[in-house]
């Protein structure tokens, strides 16, 4: 849903590159006048010590990987094959969260059982949610950021002409039909009176789209922005996960809400490689607004005082086993956040994310086993 929801993940449900997502919904682009451009990266051979150490998503990707083309992450190689291309486009590395995000929800409704008919629905949603969602959340974002693209990642497939416009509106429209088509099907399949997986996996791309295009395009705004990416790739999941299996109560929607201000935190990591372009075209990212020393500690303060938040909230709930599990979970987040991201958050971004974020995702699962019970 990323929006399913990012994102994000890409909530940036963009490189969720975990949860980033650009990490980004149901309207056309038709109306859009388009134009091409062809980039010249040219290097020359220089003195080494002579020369800066170059921002990640500088290098060239004639030297890139073919794994990472097909994953759609930074140090992408470049590729001719169109499908390929269009798995780039659709970054599958930002699925993992939408797919655990159900996983999350599913075990917070304290109905899901080990048969093959509750394993089938929930592989359902995790398609829906992953490979349909959030690659229309993914593609529709990099449909609108080519222009940021040109700047920041000239190589990336819309800015360097690698596939056509027409290719990637009709990528968007498939992946989005998909997508609402699993989510309806999974009502009926779920003997549901409303739609509400389908009201959910709408909302969510309506969310994408105005994150990602004009005129709202809530990514102009750091705060807003994130958050939404944020709930895409927390919440929304979390949600469509509960309601296939249970039912989705107010609490629940309080305390994913909650969390999803931590995936406000982690959309900022993401905004750190992209400064140069989002300056240039008056996005008011985070780091853009306060400068990369302020944004750096506003980032670490969402991800880690929200945990302490929700771990709070489970010890006055009683469940102080589930809290000290949660602390436990946070603190080798904050040894990795000195040890890699305040240091440099562009250098060591995917660094800290590989190390971080698998507690914080488990974390996510402890507090869904907290409230199933």
């Amino acid at each position: 849903m990323a929006s399913v929801l990012n994102t994000v993940p890409s909530v940036r449900l963009s490189n969720i590159e975990t949860f980033r997502a650009r990490n980004r919904p149901v309207l056309t682009p038709f109306s859009l006048s388009f134009t091409r451009r062809r980039l010249t990266i040219r290097a020359t051979e220089t003195d080494t010590n002579e020369v800066k150490s170059q921002a990640p998503d500088k290098a060239p990707a004639s030297n890139g990987s073919s794994f990472n083309q097909l994953l759609g992450i930074k140090g992408a190689a470049q590729e001719t094959n169109k499908w390929k291309i269009r798995l780039q486009l659709m970054k599958p590395v930002t699925w993992p969260p939408l797919v655990w995000g159900v996983v999350c929800g599913a075990a917070a409704s304290g109905n899901f059982h080990w048969t093959f008919e509750d394993v089938a629905k929930s592989v359902v949603c995790m398609m829906m949610s992953g490979p349909f969602l959030t690659g229309y959340t993914q593609t529709i974002n990099d449909w609108y950021d080519r222009d940021i693209d040109a700047i920041n990642e000239p190589y990336r497939p819309i800015p360097s002409g690698a596939i056509s416009e027409n290719e990637v509106i009709t990528q968007i429209w498939v992946l989005l039909l998909g997508g609402l088509g699993l989510a309806g099907l999974l009502d009926v399949w779920a003997g549901h009176d409303f739609p509400t997986v389908f009201y959910l996996a709408l909302g969510g791309s309506l969310l994408s789209y105005i994150y990602s295009a004009p005129p709202l395009k809530l990514k102009q705004n750091g705060w807003i922005g994130n958050f939404a990416l944020g709930a895409s790739y927390i919440s929304l999941p979390w949600w469509a996960g509960q309601t296939l299996f249970g039912t989705l109560t107010p609490d629940i929607i309080v305390l994913t809400l909650l969390y999803s201000i931590a995936g406000l935190g982690i959309a900022i990591v993401n905004d750190f490689k992209s400064v140069e372009g989002d300056r240039a075209l008056g996005l008011q990212s985070l780091p853009v607004a306060f400068g990369a020393e302020t944004a750096k500690w506003i980032c670490v303060g969402a991800i880690d005082i929200t945990q302490i938040s929700v771990a709070g909230y489970l010890l006055g709930a009683g469940k102080p086993y589930y809290a000290l599990a949660l602390v436990a979970l946070i603190l080798p987040q904050v040894f990795f956040q000195f040890k890699y991201f305040l240091k440099d958050p562009v250098k060591y971004d995917v660094k800290y994310q590989a190390s971080a974020q698998p507690f914080l995702v488990l974390g996510i699962l402890v507090t869904a086993l907290a409230t199933s019970h």
